[in-house]
């Protein structure tokens, strides 16, 4: 689970999103949500969270808005 936690510490800051033990499931569920990839499925999910947040300065406030949104 959450595997690709560690390669996000600037979207989470971004964001302004703490990352605990203790908020790690809901995180990685809304992770899945947003980019649409079935829970549990990490590798497919990091996949398209990179081609999300890499290099489109817009599509990557998009993604953290989306993000926000989820958690809410």
């Amino acid at each position: 689970m959450s595997c690709y936690f560690r390669h996000l510490k600037e979207i989470f800051a971004e964001a302004g999103i703490e990352a605990t033990r203790e908020n790690r499931t809901q995180l990685d569920e809304a992770f899945h949500k947003v980019v649409g990839i079935d829970y549990k499925d990490c590798p497919a999910a990091w996949r398209k969270i990179k081609l999300e947040t890499a290099g489109d300065a817009r599509k990557r406030r998009d993604f953290i808005a989306r993000l926000r949104q989820a958690l809410d």
